[in-house]
């Protein structure tokens, strides 16, 4: 097929929509504990919320796309995130907001199923790879962008001398005074509404998919799920996506609760400079995956999180500042290294093993939630700990996993041309 820069573009755009808001929660978190008065395990219970949608909605996704196509899947997806924002700016309370969150969860993880594929057929399969490390790129950027917007909100939204402005007067007439934060859902409603309308715009060439990447039925997963190996990655998935969400969630809060930082400022600034930095570290691994094995440059990156986590957990202000920033550039290879792995060291059934990891997202929702009951128990400080066991599991992983096909280097090229 012939590519379609158009399409391609759009989902870079559905990329940067995905990730502006899906990595919100981590800034607005300390608002939304104070504004509804949460324990730690109530707060937890944000992004279970979300990400638990990951888990019931990543593999029945597939199924469905596969039965009614990816435009009328795309709209649906969007449907919800438009309900979900809605639901909450029209009904701000805290009930409420739980279901607003597993909503617009469920309706990302509908995108994330259903764009890759779609990005393979429009943009040309052999430049699949190139473009779906930009749309990784776009997706680190709108988690970098998201926490300054919010931040720009809230602030001026406070500011009475700022209300000269037509936008800000009209999300300020429109968001309660005693809960500025809830300013970002009727931007989340807005982009939403402006995707869903631009995608029953445009016309999609149907996606033939090729033969490992359909999704098989409930008895190919349950197939699956009898390897051993299935289940080590899948753990492996769920550490990686734990940890990230364990960091990016807490941050702001434990900025403020051991070193007095702001959430709309401080904390905004340094959730954004997590994701900013995990963007940059991308560009960093797609060359040292070049150059060295992938496990080994999982290693690496898995060593140097051990160690910066430690400064920034129990360090100076300033340790914590650059800490958690540099945690995000730590993680930015891992996701895409585990899920390589993976995908490496099975045979066949391809695209129910990457529902089965995707599935594994879940562990965003559970580790968040743990962190939080382990504040009100021992404290936000010594919750964070269990980071050390899923980054020591992703570590191991590093030494266990045994792909069939290694990640081509410039070495092993040059060994096949003699």
């Amino acid at each position: 097929m012939k590519r379609n820069y158009y399409l391609v573009f759009l989902i870079f755009l559905i990329f940067f929509a995905i990730s502006f808001l899906t990595n919100i929660l981590g800034s607005i978190n300390p608002n939304v504990s104070d504004s509804f008065n949460l324990s730690g395990t109530l707060t937890g219970m944000l992004p279970f919320s979300f990400f638990i949608a990951y888990a019931l909605m990543s593999i029945p996704s597939g199924m469905i796309i596969q039965k009614f196509g990816e435009k009328k899947c795309l709209v649906l997806a969007w449907i919800l995130a438009l309900g979900g924002a809605l639901l909450f700016t029209l009904f701000p309370v805290f009930p409420v907001f739980l279901c607003s969150l597993f909503m617009i969860g469920s309706g990302m993880a509908i995108l994330q199923v259903a764009i890759y594929p779609l990005l393979r057929v429009t943009g040309g399969e052999q430049h699949f790879a190139f473009n779906s490390v930009i749309a990784q790129l776009v997706f680190g950027a709108a988690s970098f962008l998201s926490p300054f917007v919010y931040s720009y909100l809230v602030l001026h939204l406070g500011n009475s001398q700022a209300g000269e402005g037509f936008f800000i007067s009209f999300i300020s007439f429109l968001t309660p005074d005693n809960l500025p934060w809830v300013s970002i859902y009727w931007i989340f409603g807005f982009v939403s509404l402006l995707m869903m309308v631009v995608i029953i715009a445009s016309r999609f060439p149907k996606v033939e998919r090729k033969e490992d990447e359909i999704v098989g039925a409930w008895k190919t997963h349950v197939e699956l799920f009898k390897q051993k190996k299935v289940i080590l990655f899948f753990l492996g998935i769920f550490c990686y996506v734990g940890t990230e969400q364990g960091i990016a969630n807490w941050i702001s809060e434990f900025l403020r609760t051991y070193h007095g930082l702001r959430p709309e400022i401080e904390g905004a600034r340094a959730v954004g400079l997590f994701w900013g930095l995990m963007t940059i570290g991308c560009v960093l691994g797609l060359g040292l995956l070049k150059i060295m094995d992938s496990k080994i440059v999982l290693r690496i990156f898995t060593f140097a999180a051990l160690i910066i986590l430690t400064f920034t957990l129990f360090g100076r202000v300033e340790f914590a500042l650059f800490g958690f920033p540099a945690l995000g550039f730590c993680l930015s290879v891992m996701y895409a290294i585990i899920f390589s792995l993976a995908l490496n060291s099975v045979e066949k059934s391809h695209g129910s093993f990457a529902g089965i990891l995707c599935t594994a997202i879940a562990g965003g929702a559970i580790i968040s939630l743990l962190i939080g009951k382990l504040k009100d128990l021992i404290g936000l400080q010594a919750g964070m700990t269990v980071l050390y066991l899923t980054i020591g599991y992703i570590l191991s992983l590093s030494f266990w996993a045994k792909p069939i096909i290694k990640n081509a280097t410039i070495r092993m090229k040059s060994t096949d041309k003699q």
